[in-house]
């Protein structure tokens, strides 16, 4: 039997799949969205009053928070650390 990923890393056979960019970019929402979530809670601020202070509908707050939506712009972002009092850093590694 040929086994072709034997051996070989995890990266590796997700890039050779074609969809390491695509994991890589649902790990991060997963993060972003667990530390804003969890940021809310401690801040008691509701989706509700999210979605007020962002001037968006509950749905986009839905969106933000939905580790499976990975469409999120850095501007919003940017929006949502401000209002949390939080920063947003980035490294290229």
């Amino acid at each position: 039997m040929n086994r072709k990923h034997v051996g070989s890393g995890f990266e590796e056979f997700l890039a050779e799949d074609g969809i390491l960019e695509e994991c890589r970019a649902s790990a991060i929402k997963f993060m972003i969205a667990q530390e804003l979530e969890k940021t809310m809670r401690q801040q008691h601020i509701s989706k509700a009053e999210m979605a007020k202070r962002l001037h968006t509908s509950r749905t986009g707050v839905d969106r933000l928070l939905d580790p499976k939506n990975t469409s999120i712009t850095l501007n919003t972002l940017a929006k949502v650390a401000t209002i949390l009092g939080k920063r947003i850093e980035f490294a290229l590694n």
